[in-house]
């Protein structure tokens, strides 16, 4: 992740991630960094802010991460990961769906069946196989349960800016 995520300016059209939005999301996310630390994850790489470049974070990964974790429980965007182990397939859905978010989820998989079937058990707006992070202006962005608070992108999305209205007339007839 470290290695390959490149991080700049956003309006760099090579940056993959840019800074956090203001200093608060800053110290959030170097609060969970902490969090994970503390709890126990292992730190894999990143963790830390580059010294006087603003708000960015380094690409951070964290491994041996627990499902009681803070770090495994919040809707962390963009600047960390984290990875879980499993044993089953039913164990990872059980795991992903126990969440109170369901904004995204990735699968990487050469087993075609394996990916439709956990793209359609997972509770998330957006599922992404063999990649992540990919929009399509086409295509609706939306969240499950506390990620859901709106649609973005593809028709869904334009009908946050569509009003629609019925009217009813009835128009008098001779003779009747």
């Amino acid at each position: 992740l470290k290695r390959s995520r490149v991080v700049g300016n956003p309006f760099d059209n090579q940056t993959e991630q840019g800074p956090q939005v203001d200093e608060t999301q800053f110290k959030k996310i170097l609060g969970y960094i902490k969090s994970g630390k503390e709890e126990g994850a292992k730190l894999l790489c990143g963790g830390g802010a580059p010294a006087d470049l603003g708000y960015f974070i380094q690409p951070t990964e964290f491994g041996d991460v627990q499902d009681s974790m803070t770090i495994a429980k919040e809707e962390i965007f963009e600047t960390m990961m984290q990875i879980l182990k499993f044993k089953t397939i039913e164990e990872v859905v059980g795991r992903a769906n126990n969440s109170k978010y369901g904004l995204a989820a990735a699968v990487f998989t050469k087993d075609l069946d394996k990916a439709n079937y956990l793209s359609q058990a997972f509770q998330a707006g957006t599922v992404w196989i063999n990649c992540c992070d990919v929009f399509g202006a086409q295509s609706l962005f939306s969240g499950y349960k506390m990620s859901g608070s709106g649609r973005e992108l593809g028709e869904y999305g334009l009908q946050a800016y569509t009003e629609v209205k019925t009217v009813m007339i009835k128009v008098p007839q001779k003779n009747s």
